[in-house]
């Protein structure tokens, strides 16, 4: 069995399904929190910003991974990989010069979730499966960040 037979032979277990979909809440609680007009709702508005920063950061992790695991990566896929923590920081920085944030800073890395998966399918190391769940949970995760941007002029 080849390496492309393997890897689209490959199932992702029920567990490792929910604990994705499960990935989704804290960027629900943040919202349900923002919506309810909360106290927390600044803090709801910074942990979202942070939950999505996190995990824009860990899937540049996860194509390092693939790509180290392919074996056949180029100097592209690495350079690629890293790109995600470099964004995530550089769209923390206007909060840290006391510029326009958090609502511009949300729509872009939410943005940049929303489409992630295009970059799993142009390195083509992802299975099949795990390739549909990331698209599931991008979507999911981006728009729910999406929404906390537009959110943010509410809050502030």
């Amino acid at each position: 069995m080849d390496d492309q037979t393997s890897r689209s032979a490959a199932s992702l277990s029920q567990t490792a399904r929910a604990l994705g979909y499960a990935g989704l809440l804290p960027q629900i609680i943040c919202l349900a929190l923002i919506l309810t007009g909360h106290e927390w709702r600044y803090s709801a508005l910074a942990g979202g910003f942070a939950y999505a920063a996190a995990i824009f950061s860990f899937l540049g992790g996860v194509w390092w991974g693939q790509a180290v695991q392919s074996g056949r990566a180029t100097t592209g896929a690495y350079v690629l990989a890293v790109m995600p923590s470099l964004l995530a920081v550089a769209l923390f920085l206007p909060w840290t010069f006391g510029w326009d944030w958090p609502g511009p800073a949300l729509l872009y890395l939410g943005a940049l979730i929303l489409v992630s998966p295009l970059i799993d399918r142009a390195l083509g190391f992802a299975a099949r499966d795990f390739l549909r769940l990331r698209w599931h949970l991008s979507i999911g995760l981006g728009v729910l960040t999406i929404v906390l941007g537009f959110l943010a002029d509410r809050v502030i």
